[in-house]
């Protein structure tokens, strides 16, 4: 099974810039699909980003020009790399995997890390 583990959350200013990181552990790890997706307290799951086997990537509006989605596959790390943070970007940020789709939705995907929190002050 493949297991994930965020970190890399913390408190920072608005227009600040923060990088977050996924440790996976996995066997087929280059065939996934990894998402990053958040959530803040009394709000729905929504998808950050993602970036298939093959490097493609995928925004959600609210974050492109200011996110990028990347990873290093020998060393089977997922980051996300925030800059021009907002307040409205607060959030826990939760990294998955999945290996039959390459979405946005949450629902797609099966396995998820801990989450690690992001707070952004005005």
């Amino acid at each position: 099974q493949v297991h994930l583990v965020e970190s890399g959350g913390g408190s920072v200013q608005a227009g600040g810039s923060l990088r977050l990181s996924c440790a996976a552990s996995t066997y087929t790890y280059n065939n996934y699909c990894l998402g990053w997706f958040r959530q803040a307290p009394g709000k729905e799951r929504e998808g950050v980003a993602n970036i298939d086997s093959n490097g493609n990537t995928r925004y959600a509006d609210s974050v492109k020009g200011r996110f990028t989605i990347s990873k290093d596959n020998a060393k089977t790390t997922l980051y996300l790399q925030m800059n021009s943070l907002k307040p409205e970007d607060t959030a826990m940020y939760y990294c998955a995997a999945g290996i039959w789709s390459c979405t946005l939705v949450a629902g797609d995907f099966g396995v998820w890390g801990q989450g690690t929190q992001v707070t952004v002050s005005s």
